[in-house]
Protein backbone atom coordinates (compact mmCIF):
# COMPACT_ATOMS: atom_id res chain seq x y z
CA UNK A 1 0.00 0.00 0.00
CA UNK A 2 1.40 3.62 -0.87
CA UNK A 3 1.24 6.33 1.35
CA UNK A 4 -0.08 9.58 0.24
CA UNK A 5 2.34 11.91 -0.40
CA UNK A 6 2.99 14.50 1.67
CA UNK A 7 1.95 17.56 -1.34
CA UNK A 8 1.72 20.99 -0.85
CA UNK A 9 -1.02 22.61 -1.57
CA UNK A 10 -0.99 26.05 -3.50
CA UNK A 11 -4.27 25.40 -5.27
CA UNK A 12 -7.56 27.17 -4.77
CA UNK A 13 -8.19 24.99 -1.79
CA UNK A 14 -7.23 22.83 0.78
CA UNK A 15 -4.51 24.73 2.02
CA UNK A 16 -1.51 23.40 4.25
CA UNK A 17 -2.33 22.85 7.68
CA UNK A 18 -0.12 23.98 10.49
CA UNK A 19 1.30 21.28 12.52
CA UNK A 20 -0.17 22.35 15.70
CA UNK A 21 -3.94 22.06 14.61
CA UNK A 22 -2.37 18.64 13.00
CA UNK A 23 -1.92 17.91 16.78
CA UNK A 24 -5.27 19.44 17.86
CA UNK A 25 -7.10 16.85 15.95
CA UNK A 26 -4.91 13.94 17.07
CA UNK A 27 -6.64 13.91 20.55
CA UNK A 28 -8.63 11.23 21.33
CA UNK A 29 -12.33 11.35 20.16
CA UNK A 30 -15.02 12.80 22.96
CA UNK A 31 -18.74 12.22 22.26
CA UNK A 32 -20.76 15.12 20.62
CA UNK A 33 -22.70 15.48 24.15
CA UNK A 34 -20.21 15.54 26.56
CA UNK A 35 -20.56 18.68 28.57
CA UNK A 36 -16.65 19.71 28.43
CA UNK A 37 -17.14 19.40 24.12
CA UNK A 38 -20.03 21.41 23.84
CA UNK A 39 -18.18 23.94 26.14
CA UNK A 40 -15.48 23.77 23.73
CA UNK A 41 -18.28 24.59 20.91
CA UNK A 42 -19.28 27.83 22.99
CA UNK A 43 -15.54 29.00 23.13
CA UNK A 44 -14.96 27.92 19.41
CA UNK A 45 -18.56 30.56 18.88
CA UNK A 46 -16.29 33.11 20.28
CA UNK A 47 -13.67 32.69 18.30
CA UNK A 48 -15.21 32.80 14.87
CA UNK A 49 -17.44 36.21 15.94
CA UNK A 50 -13.51 37.47 16.19
CA UNK A 51 -12.83 36.42 13.13
CA UNK A 52 -16.02 37.32 11.69
CA UNK A 53 -16.23 40.43 13.13
CA UNK A 54 -19.09 40.38 14.83
CA UNK A 55 -21.41 39.99 17.63
CA UNK A 56 -23.96 38.07 16.40
CA UNK A 57 -25.34 35.41 18.53
CA UNK A 58 -25.71 32.68 15.99
CA UNK A 59 -22.23 32.03 14.73
CA UNK A 60 -21.02 28.66 14.67
CA UNK A 61 -19.77 25.86 12.30
CA UNK A 62 -21.87 23.39 10.10
CA UNK A 63 -20.86 19.95 10.06
CA UNK A 64 -19.71 20.03 6.07
CA UNK A 65 -18.15 21.76 3.39
CA UNK A 66 -17.90 25.16 2.14
CA UNK A 67 -21.61 24.65 0.07
CA UNK A 68 -22.90 23.31 3.44
CA UNK A 69 -22.16 27.12 4.09
CA UNK A 70 -23.89 27.96 1.15
CA UNK A 71 -26.64 25.94 1.71
CA UNK A 72 -27.48 26.65 4.94
CA UNK A 73 -27.08 30.49 4.10
CA UNK A 74 -29.55 30.18 1.24
CA UNK A 75 -32.03 26.90 2.89
CA UNK A 76 -32.85 28.87 5.74
CA UNK A 77 -34.13 32.22 4.25
CA UNK A 78 -35.34 31.37 0.73
CA UNK A 79 -38.63 30.22 0.20
CA UNK A 80 -40.78 29.30 -2.84
CA UNK A 81 -41.94 32.24 -4.50
CA UNK A 82 -39.44 34.13 -2.83
CA UNK A 83 -37.24 36.88 -4.97
CA UNK A 84 -33.47 36.65 -4.89
CA UNK A 85 -30.94 38.39 -6.43
CA UNK A 86 -27.72 36.66 -7.28
CA UNK A 87 -24.40 38.70 -8.62
CA UNK A 88 -22.38 36.88 -9.95
CA UNK A 89 -18.97 37.03 -10.82
CA UNK A 90 -17.60 33.68 -11.19
CA UNK A 91 -18.05 29.93 -10.54
CA UNK A 92 -19.75 30.05 -7.65
CA UNK A 93 -22.01 33.20 -7.78
CA UNK A 94 -23.55 30.65 -10.66
CA UNK A 95 -24.03 27.91 -7.95
CA UNK A 96 -25.84 30.06 -6.09
CA UNK A 97 -27.89 30.86 -8.48
CA UNK A 98 -28.49 27.62 -9.16
CA UNK A 99 -29.11 26.93 -5.15
CA UNK A 100 -31.32 29.72 -5.29
CA UNK A 101 -33.79 27.78 -8.21
CA UNK A 102 -33.73 24.72 -7.02
CA UNK A 103 -35.09 26.09 -3.81
CA UNK A 104 -38.14 27.41 -6.11
CA UNK A 105 -36.91 31.67 -5.56
CA UNK A 106 -37.26 33.71 -8.45
CA UNK A 107 -33.96 34.27 -9.38
CA UNK A 108 -32.49 37.60 -10.97
CA UNK A 109 -28.94 37.12 -11.74
CA UNK A 110 -26.79 40.60 -12.30
CA UNK A 111 -23.33 40.02 -13.64
CA UNK A 112 -20.99 42.38 -15.88
CA UNK A 113 -19.17 39.59 -17.00
CA UNK A 114 -16.91 36.33 -15.95
CA UNK A 115 -13.87 37.94 -13.75
CA UNK A 116 -16.17 41.25 -13.00
CA UNK A 117 -17.42 42.56 -10.33
CA UNK A 118 -20.99 43.55 -9.47
CA UNK A 119 -21.18 47.44 -8.94
CA UNK A 120 -23.55 49.16 -6.43
CA UNK A 121 -25.21 50.52 -8.92
CA UNK A 122 -25.88 47.42 -10.36
CA UNK A 123 -27.82 46.11 -7.30
CA UNK A 124 -29.60 50.01 -7.02
CA UNK A 125 -31.01 49.14 -10.55
CA UNK A 126 -31.89 45.23 -10.29
CA UNK A 127 -33.62 46.13 -6.70
CA UNK A 128 -35.38 49.21 -8.31
CA UNK A 129 -36.75 47.28 -10.95
CA UNK A 130 -37.68 43.45 -9.09
CA UNK A 131 -40.42 44.45 -6.21
CA UNK A 132 -40.01 42.92 -2.87
CA UNK A 133 -36.89 41.31 -2.98
CA UNK A 134 -35.65 38.59 -0.04
CA UNK A 135 -32.14 38.48 -0.31
CA UNK A 136 -29.36 39.54 -2.26
CA UNK A 137 -26.40 36.91 -2.44
CA UNK A 138 -22.55 38.03 -3.28
CA UNK A 139 -19.59 35.86 -3.55
CA UNK A 140 -17.08 38.89 -1.70
CA UNK A 141 -13.96 37.11 -2.90
CA UNK A 142 -14.60 34.79 -5.30
CA UNK A 143 -11.64 31.92 -5.76
CA UNK A 144 -12.24 31.08 -9.65
CA UNK A 145 -11.27 34.29 -10.53
CA UNK A 146 -9.28 36.09 -7.79
CA UNK A 147 -11.38 38.58 -7.49
CA UNK A 148 -12.56 40.65 -4.20
CA UNK A 149 -15.71 42.49 -4.21
CA UNK A 150 -16.10 45.11 -1.87
CA UNK A 151 -19.83 44.93 -0.09
CA UNK A 152 -20.47 47.73 2.06
CA UNK A 153 -21.58 50.28 0.01
CA UNK A 154 -24.19 47.59 -1.17
CA UNK A 155 -25.17 46.64 2.03
CA UNK A 156 -26.90 50.24 2.05
CA UNK A 157 -28.46 50.20 -0.88
CA UNK A 158 -29.57 46.27 0.14
CA UNK A 159 -31.41 47.65 3.39
CA UNK A 160 -32.47 50.70 1.94
CA UNK A 161 -34.85 48.44 0.20
CA UNK A 162 -35.40 46.17 3.56
CA UNK A 163 -33.39 43.10 1.72
CA UNK A 164 -30.95 40.60 3.25
CA UNK A 165 -27.20 40.85 2.15
CA UNK A 166 -26.17 37.29 2.02
CA UNK A 167 -22.25 36.47 1.45
CA UNK A 168 -19.90 33.74 0.69
CA UNK A 169 -16.80 34.40 2.16
CA UNK A 170 -14.90 31.14 1.63
CA UNK A 171 -12.09 32.39 0.47
CA UNK A 172 -11.55 35.94 1.76
CA UNK A 173 -12.37 34.48 6.36
CA UNK A 174 -9.17 34.14 7.86
CA UNK A 175 -7.41 36.07 5.15
CA UNK A 176 -8.35 39.32 5.57
CA UNK A 177 -10.04 41.71 7.61
CA UNK A 178 -13.73 40.76 7.88
CA UNK A 179 -16.32 43.09 9.25
CA UNK A 180 -19.18 41.74 9.01
CA UNK A 181 -21.30 44.41 12.00
CA UNK A 182 -19.55 46.92 10.03
CA UNK A 183 -20.48 45.76 6.77
CA UNK A 184 -23.95 45.17 7.53
CA UNK A 185 -23.45 41.57 6.31
CA UNK A 186 -26.64 39.51 7.25
CA UNK A 187 -25.22 36.19 6.08
CA UNK A 188 -21.59 35.01 5.48
CA UNK A 189 -20.06 31.87 5.69
CA UNK A 190 -17.05 30.37 4.95
CA UNK A 191 -15.43 27.06 4.62
CA UNK A 192 -12.63 25.68 6.81
CA UNK A 193 -9.64 24.50 3.79
CA UNK A 194 -8.66 27.92 2.67
CA UNK A 195 -7.25 30.67 4.52
CA UNK A 196 -8.46 29.50 8.04
CA UNK A 197 -6.41 26.59 7.60
CA UNK A 198 -7.88 23.07 8.77
CA UNK A 199 -8.81 20.34 6.41
CA UNK A 200 -12.34 20.18 4.66
CA UNK A 201 -14.91 19.32 7.07
CA UNK A 202 -16.90 22.86 8.86
CA UNK A 203 -18.02 25.52 7.56
CA UNK A 204 -18.21 28.89 9.45
CA UNK A 205 -21.01 30.80 9.69
CA UNK A 206 -22.99 33.92 11.30
CA UNK A 207 -26.55 35.06 10.80
CA UNK A 208 -27.37 38.75 11.76
CA UNK A 209 -30.96 39.38 14.18
CA UNK A 210 -32.70 40.56 11.24
CA UNK A 211 -31.87 37.16 9.47
CA UNK A 212 -32.59 35.21 12.56
CA UNK A 213 -35.80 37.45 12.36
CA UNK A 214 -36.43 36.19 8.52
CA UNK A 215 -35.94 32.90 9.62
CA UNK A 216 -38.38 32.37 12.50
CA UNK A 217 -41.00 34.71 10.23
CA UNK A 218 -41.02 32.03 7.93
CA UNK A 219 -44.50 31.19 5.75
CA UNK A 220 -43.22 27.16 5.60
CA UNK A 221 -40.79 25.17 7.76
CA UNK A 222 -36.38 24.80 7.04
CA UNK A 223 -36.61 22.36 4.23
CA UNK A 224 -33.71 20.73 5.61
CA UNK A 225 -33.24 19.52 9.51
CA UNK A 226 -29.72 19.11 9.29
CA UNK A 227 -28.79 22.23 7.93
CA UNK A 228 -32.00 24.08 10.11
CA UNK A 229 -29.59 27.16 10.99
CA UNK A 230 -31.28 28.35 14.78
CA UNK A 231 -31.46 24.33 16.33
CA UNK A 232 -27.73 24.10 15.26
CA UNK A 233 -26.94 27.71 16.88
CA UNK A 234 -28.95 26.51 20.26
CA UNK A 235 -26.99 23.24 20.13
CA UNK A 236 -23.53 25.66 19.73
CA UNK A 237 -25.03 27.29 22.87
CA UNK A 238 -25.75 24.03 24.64
CA UNK A 239 -29.34 25.13 24.56
CA UNK A 240 -30.28 21.82 22.59
CA UNK A 241 -28.87 18.55 24.07
CA UNK A 242 -28.60 16.61 20.59
CA UNK A 243 -28.68 17.85 17.01
CA UNK A 244 -26.26 15.51 14.64
CA UNK A 245 -22.72 13.90 15.41
CA UNK A 246 -20.80 16.84 15.32
CA UNK A 247 -16.70 15.50 14.79
CA UNK A 248 -14.89 16.57 17.87
CA UNK A 249 -11.70 15.54 15.88
CA UNK A 250 -12.99 18.26 13.03
CA UNK A 251 -13.69 20.93 15.94
CA UNK A 252 -10.63 21.02 17.25
CA UNK A 253 -8.59 21.48 14.72
CA UNK A 254 -11.23 24.79 13.93
CA UNK A 255 -10.97 25.71 17.28
CA UNK A 256 -6.83 25.59 17.00
CA UNK A 257 -6.72 27.03 13.53
CA UNK A 258 -8.43 30.17 15.23
CA UNK A 259 -6.68 30.61 17.95
CA UNK A 260 -4.05 30.71 15.83
CA UNK A 261 -5.12 33.62 13.76
CA UNK A 262 -6.30 35.32 16.66
CA UNK A 263 -2.65 35.02 18.24
CA UNK A 264 -1.15 36.70 14.86
CA UNK A 265 -3.70 39.11 14.83
CA UNK A 266 -6.35 40.04 12.25
CA UNK A 267 -4.38 42.91 10.39
CA UNK A 268 -0.84 40.70 10.86
CA UNK A 269 -2.42 37.80 9.18
CA UNK A 270 -4.07 40.11 6.42
CA UNK A 271 -0.72 42.26 5.48
CA UNK A 272 1.15 38.83 5.30
CA UNK A 273 -1.58 37.35 2.50
CA UNK A 274 -1.22 40.55 0.10
CA UNK A 275 2.76 40.90 1.14
CA UNK A 276 2.82 37.17 -0.64
CA UNK A 277 0.24 37.72 -3.09
CA UNK A 278 1.88 40.96 -4.74
CA UNK A 279 4.96 39.29 -4.52
CA UNK A 280 3.86 36.42 -6.48
CA UNK A 281 2.18 38.47 -9.42
CA UNK A 282 5.25 40.54 -9.06
CA UNK A 283 7.64 37.30 -10.22
CA UNK A 284 4.54 35.94 -12.78
CA UNK A 285 4.59 39.45 -14.81
CA UNK A 286 9.01 38.91 -14.20
CA UNK A 287 8.31 35.76 -16.21
CA UNK A 288 6.46 37.13 -19.36
CA UNK A 289 3.03 35.74 -17.97
CA UNK A 290 -0.20 37.82 -16.98
CA UNK A 291 -1.89 37.92 -14.11
CA UNK A 292 -5.88 37.17 -14.92
CA UNK A 293 -7.40 38.98 -12.55
CA UNK A 294 -9.00 42.65 -12.35
CA UNK A 295 -6.10 44.98 -10.98
CA UNK A 296 -7.52 46.88 -8.11
CA UNK A 297 -9.98 44.08 -6.84
CA UNK A 298 -6.78 41.40 -6.68
CA UNK A 299 -6.84 38.91 -3.88
CA UNK A 300 -3.10 38.28 -1.34
CA UNK A 301 -4.54 34.66 -1.36
CA UNK A 302 -5.77 33.62 -4.49
CA UNK A 303 -3.96 34.97 -8.29
CA UNK A 304 -5.19 33.17 -11.62
CA UNK A 305 -2.48 33.48 -14.34
CA UNK A 306 -3.00 33.39 -18.02
CA UNK A 307 -1.96 30.09 -19.67
CA UNK A 308 0.63 31.54 -22.31
CA UNK A 309 0.08 30.33 -26.02
CA UNK A 310 0.92 26.91 -26.70
CA UNK A 311 1.29 25.19 -23.35
CA UNK A 312 -1.09 22.80 -22.09
CA UNK A 313 -2.61 23.19 -18.90
CA UNK A 314 -3.00 19.95 -17.43
CA UNK A 315 0.45 18.67 -18.56
CA UNK A 316 2.30 21.46 -16.56
CA UNK A 317 0.25 20.69 -13.31
CA UNK A 318 0.55 17.03 -14.10
CA UNK A 319 4.50 17.79 -13.90
CA UNK A 320 4.37 19.97 -10.80
CA UNK A 321 3.27 16.96 -8.53
CA UNK A 322 5.06 14.41 -10.02
CA UNK A 323 8.53 16.79 -10.42
CA UNK A 324 7.76 19.06 -7.64
CA UNK A 325 5.02 17.31 -5.41
CA UNK A 326 3.05 20.63 -5.68
CA UNK A 327 -0.54 21.37 -6.22
CA UNK A 328 -2.09 24.08 -7.84
CA UNK A 329 -5.58 25.01 -9.68
CA UNK A 330 -6.89 24.94 -12.99
CA UNK A 331 -9.77 27.16 -13.97
CA UNK A 332 -13.26 27.13 -13.19
CA UNK A 333 -16.53 28.07 -15.57
CA UNK A 334 -15.29 30.60 -18.49
CA UNK A 335 -11.86 30.11 -17.53
CA UNK A 336 -11.53 26.44 -17.55
CA UNK A 337 -8.34 25.35 -19.43
CA UNK A 338 -7.25 29.19 -19.48
CA UNK A 339 -5.70 29.93 -16.35
CA UNK A 340 -3.77 28.22 -13.19
CA UNK A 341 -5.13 29.40 -9.94
CA UNK A 342 -2.13 29.70 -7.62
CA UNK A 343 -3.44 29.98 -3.73
CA UNK A 344 -1.02 31.13 -0.50
CA UNK A 345 -3.33 30.65 1.82
CA UNK A 346 -3.27 30.69 5.73
CA UNK A 347 -0.07 28.34 6.63
CA UNK A 348 0.93 28.14 2.92
CA UNK A 349 1.26 31.90 2.89
CA UNK A 350 5.14 31.86 2.93
CA UNK A 351 8.00 33.83 1.47
CA UNK A 352 9.58 30.23 0.39
CA UNK A 353 6.47 29.14 -1.05
CA UNK A 354 6.24 32.20 -3.75
CA UNK A 355 9.71 31.22 -4.41
CA UNK A 356 9.22 27.78 -4.98
CA UNK A 357 6.20 27.68 -7.25
CA UNK A 358 7.92 30.70 -9.33
CA UNK A 359 10.90 28.91 -9.43
CA UNK A 360 9.27 25.68 -10.58
CA UNK A 361 7.21 27.62 -13.19
CA UNK A 362 9.98 28.99 -14.74
CA UNK A 363 12.05 25.30 -14.88
CA UNK A 364 8.75 24.03 -16.81
CA UNK A 365 7.84 26.70 -19.07
CA UNK A 366 11.49 26.83 -20.67
CA UNK A 367 11.33 23.52 -20.84
CA UNK A 368 8.27 23.97 -22.86
CA UNK A 369 9.29 26.73 -24.91
CA UNK A 370 7.92 29.87 -22.88
CA UNK A 371 10.66 32.24 -23.08
CA UNK A 372 11.82 33.70 -19.99
CA UNK A 373 15.13 34.65 -18.36
CA UNK A 374 16.17 31.81 -15.71
CA UNK A 375 15.56 33.20 -12.40
CA UNK A 376 14.29 36.77 -13.20
CA UNK A 377 10.92 35.69 -11.33
CA UNK A 378 12.24 34.44 -8.17
CA UNK A 379 14.66 37.49 -8.54
CA UNK A 380 11.46 39.78 -8.87
CA UNK A 381 9.38 38.49 -6.04
CA UNK A 382 12.25 38.43 -3.55
CA UNK A 383 12.76 42.22 -4.60
CA UNK A 384 8.80 42.84 -3.78
CA UNK A 385 9.44 40.87 -0.25
CA UNK A 386 12.07 42.70 0.72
Amino acid sequence: MVENPARLLLGPGPSPVDPRVTQAMSTPVIGHMDPMFVSDLGNTSELLRHVFGTKNRATFAVSGTGFSGMETALVNVIEPGDTVIVGVSGFFGVKAEELCRRLGAETIVVSNGFGLPVETIDIRSALEDSGDVKAVFLVSAETSVGLRQPLQDIAEVVHEFDSLLISDMVTLLGGAVVKVDEWEVDIAYSGSQKCIGTPPGSAPITFSPRAVEAIEQRKSPVPSWYLNALEISAYWAGELPYHHTCSSTVMYGLKKALELIKDEGLNNRAQRHEIHGAALRSGVEAMGLSVASLEGRRLGMLTPINIPEGIDDKDVRSALLEEYNTEIGGGLGDWAGKVWRIGLMGYGSTPANVLHILNALEHLLSERGHKCERGSATAAATQSLS
